[in-house]
């Protein structure tokens, strides 16, 4: 976390670092400025650094909530996450091709290094409008990222800039820096008095045991679980009736019905036999010499008068 100076000093640190890796390709020293493109370009090799917008960290902007307790009272400072964008152009002579040899060397320097060191912040915060910055203590680094623009964007940022001549540039975007509030957090209450209670199985207020069943009520030693998970005594638990299933209620229905029919039956069969048939079956059993089939007293009465018949 940093305060507010941490914005201008990510720019003084990144003026910094260029501007210390930028001789061994030039005979002259080269000047790093942090500001905005000149409107009339000079001639000796030169370096902008202008931060062109700064916008909030997509990933980390909403990171710090909530940071107040349900009193109001500050709980955690709240941090903004940025982004910084910065125009990075070159000026110089362009018989020999300053300008495109000043942003290669850039864009090494950038590739090289991509994290900004902390000597580097260190020496960028002894300037006497950066005093009282944090940035060095800070525990996320900033990390430089090239950015592609295309035509379009690229003229409308040089576009912006009011009677400005455009020069070679690139872009890049320095993230990820947090701005922390002033105000101090309340600190949280001691623990006043630990207590620790032990409940077993099946008392009220305990928890339901695992695995103790997978129906709407599982009964365990002594108690029930209902579907709500709650235990109930197994005294006072009733059981709801069952209802029958669809095989037993079609053999109810139909068993009624069935035993109602069959002296009906009975009585309609017995009053229509023909009585000059058995002295036939008897007759015939006589002159075969088979047995009778033992039907009862009548078919064997039947049977011996159809005999005496045949002897007289």
């Amino acid at each position: 976390m940093s305060n507010a100076l941490a914005i201008a000093h990510v720019t003084q640190a990144l003026a910094l670092l260029l501007e210390s890796n930028m001789g061994p390709e030039f005979g002259e020293a080269v000047k790093v400025e942090p500001r905005k493109p000149p409107a009339e370009p000079p001639d000796q090799p030169t370096i902008n650094v202008f931060l062109y917008q700064v916008t909030p960290n997509t990933a980390m902007r909403n990171n710090d909530l909530p940071t107040r307790a349900s009193d109001g009272t500050l709980v955690k400072r709240p941090a903004a996450a940025l982004d910084l964008h910065y125009l990075i152009s070159a000026y110089g002579d362009e018989t020999e091709l300053v300008g495109q040899r000043l942003i290669g060397a850039v864009v090494r320097t950038l590739h090289e290094i991509p994290i900004l060191p902390k000597d580097v912040i260190e020496q960028a915060g002894e300037k006497p409008y950066l005093t009282g910055s944090d940035l060095a203590e800070a525990a996320q680094r900033v990390r430089f990222s090239p950015t592609v623009m295309d035509i379009d964007e690229t003229s409308k940022l040089w576009g912006m800039l009011y009677q400005t001549p455009y020069s070679l540039s690139v872009v890049y975007q320095a993230s990820l820096i947090f701005i922390e509030g002033r105000q101090t957090p309340v600190p949280a209450k001691p623990v006043e008095r630990p207590e620790v209670r032990v409940l077993p199985f099946g008392a009220p207020g305990a928890p339901v045991p695992p695995g103790a069943g997978t129906g709407p009520e599982a009964v365990t030693d002594g108690a029930s679980v209902n579907g709500s998970g709650r235990a109930v005594d197994a005294s006072s638990a009733v059981r709801e009736p069952q209802p029958p299933t669809k095989a037993v209620a079609r053999t109810q229905a139909k068993a009624p019905a069935k035993s109602a029919s069959t002296p009906a039956k009975s009585a309609a069969k017995t009053p229509g036999k023909s009585p000059t048939k058995a002295p036939a079956r008897g007759r015939k059993t006589a002159q075969t010499g088979k047995p009778a089939k033992p039907g009862g007293p009548e078919r064997g009465a039947q049977a011996d008068g159809g005999a005496e018949g045949n002897e007289s």
